[in-house]
Parts: C-alpha cells; structure tokens; sequence
C-alpha cells in the first residue's frame, strides 16, 4: 500500500515535471498576427501578402513579441520544439524588422552592402540579443532539417509564403512538409517546367549542402514532385527582394 501511494506520487511529480520542461510558447498573439495575411499577388508572383500597415497600427504583431522574448528557451527539449521556436521567431522577428522601419519596398533596404540586414539586431529572446542571420545560421540550420528553407520568411516576394498559423512542434513534419509541397507547386518562385529544363528557386543554390542529408537538392524535389519528367534542374528562377506586402508609398 505505502509502496503504491509512493509509486502515485513519483509518477505525479514525473508528469508534473515533464508539463514544466516541455512546454511550448503561448503562441496565440502571433496567430492573431497571422490574420493579416492573404493570398495575393505582386509582380505578376502569387504569395502571401502581409498587410503591414494594419500590423503597425494596431500592436499585434508588439504584443507577438512581447511573448516570443520573454519565453525561457531553457524549457525547449525535443527537436522539435527547437525547431518550431525558432522558426517561430525568426518570421516574428523579420515581420519587426519591416514594421521597426516601416514604409520600406525590401527588408534590404534596412542594411547595406557593407552592413546586410541580416546581421543587424532585430530582437531579443530570453533576454539575448539576436539577428535573422543568428536563427537561420547559428541555431537553424545546425539542426540539419532541409525543410526550414520553406518555412523561414525573409520578408520578401520570392521567399516561400508565410503559414497563416504559428509552427508547433506537436504537428511540426506535417506543417513542414506541406510548406514544401506549396512552394514546390508554385511555378512563379518554387519550381517551373521549362521545355529543356526544370527551373527551380535560387534557395536551392544557396542552401544546396543542407539538403545533402536527403540525398541532394534532386532527391528532395523529386520525393515532393514524383511527376516531373528527367530534365536537367537549373536554380535560375529570379529572386525578388521586394517586401511580401502592399509596397511602401
């Protein structure tokens, strides 16, 4: 009997720990955020377009934030919720890049060629000061997950569309996958069949070592594009730095 009781009462103290540790972020103030963007379309590309100038004036995407920086990242155990955290943030954080130097036409135009955007503070998570370049190169990219490349947004046309809801790590691989799935099938940034070769997004290029672990940027887009035919793929599809958003007046 007293074994029992103290059987009960460490599998209670075992769960209640575990609740502790393995929480994720209240994420419900950048879902709020993620209200105020919708398909559309921007020099002649089909995207999601962030409406910035609403973000700006009525402080969700601040109270987003406030939530995303003030989150222990101590208590992030699996992979999963890493990844999901830090995906999170990085959209969270490039979004507060636009709207800190709002009206602009690139997140570009934040920095310079001596001094790129990508390395300017753009925020602080539990209490540290980081960068976009932080995220994707020091903590991202690290994890070897290819797919982040299609859930990361820049801010910009030709990036892969921002999720209308915030990544979690329960549903994380199927997010992720459909994220490549969508980007795959748009023909304006992700993928194009040409007559001679299939066009694909510069990502590729830029990236192409991260997919090495999947077998190489070839056998990634034909796990996702079963149907494409033996073409030759070129990373040669334009890459367009303007904001994903109504441009700056």
């Amino acid at each position: 009997m007293i074994l029992t009781k103290r059987l009960m009462i460490f599998t209670a103290l075992l769960m209640l720990s575990f609740n502790t540790f393995a929480t994720e972020p209240d994420w419900s103030a950048y879902a709020d955020v993620l209200k105020n963007v919708s398909p559309g379309a921007k020099n002649n590309i089909k995207l999601a377009l962030v409406d910035y100038q609403t973000l700006k004036e009525n402080g969700k995407l601040e109270a987003a934030y406030q939530q995303l920086s003030s989150f222990p990242v101590k208590n992030l155990n699996s992979k999963e919720e890493k990844l999901a955290f830090y995906i999170n943030a990085y959209n969270i954080l490039a979004l507060k890049t636009v709207i800190d130097h709002w009206p602009l036409d690139s997140i570009k135009d934040v920095g310079s060629l001596l001094s790129p955007v990508w390395g300017k503070p753009a925020g602080s998570i539990d209490g540290k000061t980081v960068s976009l370049d932080d995220i994707e190169n020091k903590i991202l990219r690290p994890m070897g997950e290819p797919r982040i490349h299609f859930a990361i947004v820049c801010a910009s046309v030709s990036c892969p569309d921002l999720r209308n809801t915030p990544y979690t790590a329960s549903k994380l691989n199927a997010q992720l996958d459909e994220q490549v799935q969508k980007f795959l099938t748009n023909a304006d940034k992700g993928l194009r069949l040409g007559n001679e070769s299939i066009q694909i997004s510069r990502i590729f290029d830029w990236f192409g070592k991260d997919f090495k672990p999947a077998g190489g940027v070839e056998a990634f887009i034909r796990r996702y594009r079963s149907d494409l035919p033996e073409l030759p793929l070129k990373e040669d599809i334009n890459y367009d730095w303007n904001v994903n958003g109504i441009t700056a007046k």
